[in-house]
Formats: structure tokens, C-alpha cells, sequence
């Protein structure tokens, strides 16, 4: 089993999204695209029916540092850092996050981290019907860093 398909499997597995109706329909082999989908249940629906905030929260974590950690290699620590959401239309039907790292994100990220030793950087994804509503905005925030051991390594072998 491919490290894509493997991680899919698990987060499907997962408690937190498992008993949320959180669904990973796709990560990319590269893991540069990520398809998530929350279902309402009678279990995950807020007072009035509609999708729970939580979940259309907990829906967009953990993918976009994941993501960047697996494009930018062991050398580099990324975490969460922050993040924010705006809900924008309250629905009953089926929602999907749909993450895309592009490659400009990645150099940016790396470049940034090595210039600057660190570097943080806002994501900005909506959550949408099938029919590409707009049901809430999320802003999410990492934090990447090259590790020590990587640095040492590199600078003794550029003094060599």
C-alpha cells in the first residue's frame, strides 16, 4: 500500500473524523492534493440541522502541514501554527475541502525557511457544496523551519 493511500486509510480510521462524518475521499501520491468531505449526520449537526462549525473546522486539520512536510522532506519541522474560519452559508448537504499545494508554495515555503531560518505562511481554502457554494472560508497558518541537524550538516559540508 502506497504512503498516500496508507495515510487516507488512517485519517478515515481516524476517531476524531470517523465519529464526525469526515470522509478523506483523495490524497494525491504526492501529497500535493488532498479531497475531504463532511457528511451531516443526526450525530454531527448543530441545534438548527445544519453542518456543526466544529466540523467544518476540524475538517480542514491536519492536510495543509502534512502536506508541506512531505514536499519539503525530513530537513525541515513544520507545524500548525494558527487558524480562523468565517462561516459564510449554512447548508444540510454533503461539503468539500479540496487542497492544493502548488509548487510556487513549496519553493516559497523552502526558500523562505532557509533564508530566513524560519518562516510562517497563511493557506486559504473554502469549503463548498458539490455545486461549488461557498459555505465557510478557512485561514490556516504554518510554521517551517529547517532542522538544526540539517543546517550543521549543510554547513559542514559547504566547509569541506
Amino acid at each position: 500500500m502506497s504512503k498516500s493511500r496508507k495515510f487516507r486509510w488512517l485519517m478515515n480510521v481516524w476517531p476524531p473524523f470517523l465519529f464526525s462524518g469526515i470522509r478523506v475521499l483523495h490524497v494525491s501520491p504526492d501529497f500535493r492534493q488532498v479531497v475531504v468531505r463532511l457528511k451531516r449526520y443526526w450525530f454531527n449537526q448543530n441545534y438548527v440541522g445544519t453542518h456543526f462549525g466544529g466540523s467544518l473546522f476540524a475538517m480542514t486539520d491536519p492536510y495543509w502541514m502534512i502536506m508541506a512536510l512531505e514536499n519539503l522532506g525530513r530537513d525541515f519541522i513544520v507545524w500548525d501554527k494558527a487558524a480562523e474560519i468565517e462561516f459564510v452559508k449554512a447548508v444540510k448537504e454533503p461539503v468539500f475541502a479540496r487542497f492544493e499545494l502548488r509548487q510556487a508554495d513549496i519553493d516559497a515555503l523552502r526558500g523562505a525557511a532557509e533564508r530566513d531560518g524560519k518562516t510562517l505562511h497563511w493557506f486559504d481554502l473554502p469549503i463548498t457544496t458539490g455545486d461549488g457554494t461557498v459555505v465557510a472560508r478557512v485561514r490556516k497558518q504554518v510554521y517551517v523551519r529547517r532542522k538544526l541537524g540539517a543546517l550543521v550538516a549543510e554547513t559542514t559540508a559547504k566547509a569541506a
